[in-house]
């Protein structure tokens, strides 16, 4: 399962002044950023859920997630900042383990005497796997790195900054390059900013398919008596062996890539002395190899046909199944264009100096049928000079794409068809907490780097679909002196 992992870009407007000296006409600045910028970012990420994607709509969704990001902003001279941003990501998923379920034999290898959620499983001898439980294949964890770097100038009366970025990413299949730029306009004495940023990301799949439609497009319609297959019994949906299971809806993708191209327009205004609003508008078009290749389908008008223990199959849909996998019809298939624009806008009011308010609204359209509302609200509290918390709420709201329907309700002749439930219709709130220390003076000291700020927050995930999730993230940072 593809971490589903979210990336925010956005530009970073640095406040100055210019002045002149006397008659010599020589302009003093104030740097852009006065000294070399550290910030630590670690999370772990936990979820649960009822409906794998691998799965065909169904199954275990338990993924964990440790990531690590560091992020350093240098000054090249007063006017100009380059910032280098690594990170690492490292996961562990039932659902994508199930790419390949069967742990006995063939592609996922050995058994799972190292998994203690298998211990329940009944005895087989042969092949097996279950889509309520992780198997051992190598696609059950990966790492994903990411690197970006982005270079800005401001002017000489910080009124206008571009910067140009370059970005790189990489997991056991797919990787990703992209490059962009922006530029921001400062006016009305610095309380109005208008913003455009484009970008551009060439990505490249290595398309993994669920076993049998692996073996199937490596041997073709005698891949029964082949690789994996050999001597693997095939059981249809009362259990008895059988010879009839053929997918031959399933080909493999031809064309691998997937191609980006965004751009985003900002508007920020400071309204009052105590009120700050700004409005967004993106214009998103996706093109190539949009579906993921290891998502199986099962369609309604097909037989059924499975691996494993037959007393396992009148309970394939519940946790109770330990021991039977049923075998795809097809892999998900979605159109090779999409376009989308999200529109939105925030309001932040001061309302005295303990308490502000901070709110976010936007509207998300497809032409894949996906429409979105998100609203969110943050309450940062100032309990000292030194320490702020701030509770918040998040609320989401989809409608279904048109592509989209659960387990084994697609029919073969349709064209397009994901039983993938990020894009069905469903409700999620988000409930968190943080806590922000910051200190002004950088009294805390490693080697010649103060320490800015620490911030550490919580939240709860839920969504009307059965899916739910933890997200714990410290962010440290450090300033040079």
């Amino acid at each position: 399962m593809k971490s589903k992992l979210l990336i925010a870009l956005g530009l970073i407007s640095s406040l100055a002044f210019s002045q002149e000296k006397d008659s010599t006409d020589v302009v003093y600045k104030k740097r852009v950023l006065e000294g070399i910028e550290v910030d630590f970012l670690a999370s772990y990420y936990k979820q649960d859920g009822i409906h794998s994607s691998v799965s065909g709509g169904m199954g275990s969704e338990k993924l964990t997630d440790l990531a690590s990001n560091i992020t350093i902003a240098m000054p090249l001279n007063d006017d100009d900042v380059l910032t280098v941003d690594a990170g690492l990501s490292a996961y562990t998923s039932a659902s994508s383990s199930n790419i390949n379920p069967f742990n006995a034999t063939g592609a996922s290898g050995g058994d799972d005497d190292d998994d203690d959620d298998d211990d329940d499983r009944a005895p087989a001898t042969g092949p097996y796997g279950t889509p309520w439980q992780a198997s051992s294949g190598a696609s059950a964890q990966d790492v994903l790195g990411a690197v970006m770097v982005n270079y800005s100038h401001s002017s000489d009366n910080r009124n206008f900054i571009w910067n140009a970025d370059v970005a790189f990413s990489n997991e056991y299949d797919y990787t990703s390059i992209g490059f962009g730029g922006g530029m921001t306009k400062l006016f009305n004495d610095k309380n109005s900013e208008v913003s455009l940023k484009v970008n551009v990301y060439l990505d490249q799949w290595r398309p993994i398919y669920s076993t049998e439609l692996h073996e199937y497009a490596k041997y073709g319609a005698t891949f029964q008596n082949n690789g994996f297959f050999s001597g693997v019994t095939i059981l249809d949906q009362n259990g008895n062996a059988s010879t009839s299971y053929l997918p031959s809806d399933f080909t493999t993708w031809k064309s691998t890539n997937r191609n980006s191209y965004s751009a985003s327009f900002g508007f920020s205004q400071v309204a009052t002395k105590k009120m700050q609003f700004s409005l967004f508008f993106d214009i998103l078009q996706q093109e190539g190899m949009l579906s993921t290749p290891y998502h199986r389908i099962y369609f309604a008008d097909k037989a059924n046909y499975y691996i494993g223990q037959a007393q396992y199959i009148p309970d394939y849909e519940s946790t109770q199944n330990k021991g039977v996998y049923q075998l795809a019809d097809d892999i998900e298939r979605l159109p090779n264009t999409r376009f989308k624009i999200p529109v939105g806008a925030r309001l932040n009011y001061y309302l005295n100096e303990r308490l502000a308010v901070r709110t976010y609204y936007r509207y998300y359209w497809d032409d894949w049928g996906i429409t979105s509302h998100t609203a969110s609200i943050e309450l940062p509290i100032k309990l000292s000079d030194k320490f702020t918390v701030f509770p918040t709420y998040r609320y989401y709201t989809q409608g279904n794409s048109k592509y989209f329907a659960p387990y084994e309700t697609h029919l073969s002749t349709e064209k397009y068809y994901t039983s993938d439930y990020d894009l069905s219709t469903f409700n999620a709130n988000q409930y968190g907490f943080g806590l922000n220390y910051t200190d002004i003076f950088t009294n805390a000291k490693i080697w010649k780097f103060g320490l800015k700020n620490i911030d550490f927050r919580f939240n709860h995930y839920d969504r009307n679909d059965g899916l739910n999730a933890n997200i714990v993230t410290v962010g440290v940072k450090f300033v040079e002196q």
